[in-house]
């Protein structure tokens, strides 16, 4: 008896260590017990450093802070087919996935902890990407022909030690294109900081990049360190360095040609390998042209350009960049938001979005904030993108009456939901009846007699 129960172990050794898909196991306490060998591959990590450590410190998915497939089945005792998602592996790469999770039990039927298969759908994606036409580099996504030629160069550029300059339309994406080329490049275990050059004085810029010596300037009680030292053998991006004025422009093009700079206060230089990219929402040829930028930095900076193309040029990115920013969403905050209704979605392609991406990131965070669960409606977009679609012609509301408009939307939608049962729709929105039938009668909403309750009648 004990010779079969032997070989039907080792069996069953040979088989997980066999199978392409990754095992693990886990006690009560969330400690991998078990790590096969495909494990090992797709996550990068060993079966000596794995076992023993808590799941999450290995796995690393976006599922492990919020909906965690394993965590259910423990709770439940009962096995789950969980949705594709991803885990991050030891080369800090993204990998997508699809994962099952069933109780381990002993032969009483008792839970000795859990286990979870996953199955490495990388080359799965890549030929999704293929066939719809789909790219992704970092967290850009993009189906568009112009993005396509950025991303078919993106990797080459990132290699070479040249000066990057992103031009493009605020809200384009130029910090995640410059993220993108530290990430690719040979430099990604480096920092990457960024700076607004356009948001300071030249004072203050100046002393952020290069740092202070102590006594350099009033209240400067010791050494500052800056920018250009934090970053070390990294990447540091000059954001808007278009509306930097002509004196910090000599000074950044001296840093550029002679690989050093002077921290304000001090007598020595200092020696930097940091790469620099910059970006900016203006035309720089233009400005040089005009007198507005110095053509000898624009030449220096302009060894390679990458012109970002506003979001009305790639309108065929809107679904894809909709279902990354609630895929981020409910990963951040812990929800299920599924996606957005026919309604939502021609209304976000009517739009011109003259903030761009950034635009429709905050259009899809403020519909997912209003959005109970399930689909982002109509109801739940911002008020001037609903103002449009009715055909209003005089301008953009004011933020007082776009709030209004959106919040009686809200409450209209609460009412209806709960069948103009008014306590549950107050309920549902988190707000006192007494204030619920304030904004009710400010916003002139018609209700019916009955409050949606058998026997009840309205009860303000």
């Amino acid at each position: 008896m004990k010779d079969s129960q032997t070989i039907a172990k080792a069996a069953n050794e040979i088989i997980l260590e066999s199978i392409s898909d990754g095992v693990f196991t886990v006690d009560h306490n969330w400690r991998i017990m078990s790590f096969n060998r495909a494990a090992e591959e797709i996550t990068g990590t060993s079966r000596n450093e794995a076992i023993g450590r808590y799941c999450w410190e290995v796995f690393r998915s976006n599922m492990c802070e919020g909906d965690c497939a394993l965590k259910r089945t423990m709770k439940e005792g009962k096995s789950f087919v969980s949705s594709s998602t991803y885990i991050i592996n030891n080369r800090q790469q993204r990998v997508p996935i699809g994962v099952s999770t069933s109780p381990l039990k002993n032969h009483k039927g008792e839970i000795l902890g859990g286990v979870e298969i996953f199955r490495d759908h990388s080359l799965v994606e890549e030929l999704r990407r293929e066939l719809i036409g789909t790219f992704e580099v970092g967290d850009m996504v993009s189906r568009s022909k112009g993005m396509k030629k950025i991303f078919n160069i993106l990797q080459q550029v990132a290699e070479s030690d040249s000066t990057v300059l992103i031009e493009g339309e605020t809200g384009t994406g130029k910090e995640l294109m410059a993220s993108a080329l530290h990430n690719l490049s040979l430099r990604k275990e480096e920092p990457f900081v960024a700076i607004n050059c356009g948001a300071l004085p030249d004072t203050l810029l100046e002393s952020e990049l290069f740092g202070y010596k102590a006594g350099a300037f009033t209240n400067a009680d010791r050494d500052k360190p800056g920018l250009f030292q934090a970053a070390g053998k990294g990447t540091i991006l000059l954001d808007e360095i278009g509306d930097t004025s002509s004196a910090f422009q000599v000074r950044l093009l001296r840093v550029l040609e002679e690989k050093e700079f002077q921290p304000l206060g001090s007598v020595e230089k200092i020696k930097t390998d940091t790469r620099i990219v910059a970006a900016t929402n203006r035309d720089l040829g233009q400005m040089v042209e005009n007198g507005g930028f110095r053509r000898d930095l624009f030449y220096r900076i302009n060894i390679i350009r990458f012109l970002l193309p506003p979001l009305r040029e790639r309108m065929e990115d809107i679904p894809l960049l909709v279902e990354r920013f609630i895929k981020k969403l409910n990963h951040i905050k812990g929800r299920s938001v599924s996606s957005v209704s026919k309604e939502t979605m021609s209304l976000l392609l009517a739009h011109d979005y003259p903030g761009n991406i950034r635009e429709l990131e905050n259009i899809i965070e403020h519909g997912f904030v209003l959005c109970p669960d399930g689909e982002i409606e109509a109801a739940h977009l911002p008020a001037y993108l609903l103002q449009q679609d009715r055909g209003h012609t005089t301008g953009r509301l004011s933020m007082e009456e776009s709030v209004g408009l959106s919040e009686k939307e809200t409450i209209v939608q609460a009412l209806k939901k709960n069948n103009y049962n008014r306590l549950a729709a107050a309920k549902e929105l988190g707000v006192h009846k007494s204030t619920f039938f304030r904004k009710v009668k400010k916003y002139q909403i018609v209700l019916p007699e009955s409050d949606g309750r058998s026997g009840h009648k309205d009860f303000h």
